[in-house]
């Protein structure tokens, strides 16, 4: 299933390497952005979250957005796409 999510991450967030085993899980494909690798993707993620960086940040192609979701809920978000 091509979906349009984009999961801004970092290679060290145990809530990150969560989102990508849901992912896995569902064959959800998304495109991933370290945000220790990518300045603009930080400043984004920044943004969106008032000033934090809190990650993982996943935007979906509807413009909503989950925060360190629990699995239960990016499952939900995932289903109802």
């Amino acid at each position: 299933m091509s979906t349009g999510i984009t999961m801004y991450s970092t290679s060290w967030c145990s809530d990150c390497k969560l989102a990508k085993r849901v992912f896995k899980e569902l064959n959800v494909t998304y495109t991933e952005i370290d945000i220790e690798q990518d300045d603009a993707a930080r400043a984004e993620v920044v943004r969106i979250n008032n000033g934090g960086q809190s990650v993982p940040t996943i935007v979906f192609p509807d413009g909503s957005v989950l925060v360190e979701p629990s699995a239960a809920v990016l499952k939900a978000k995932i289903d109802s796409m």
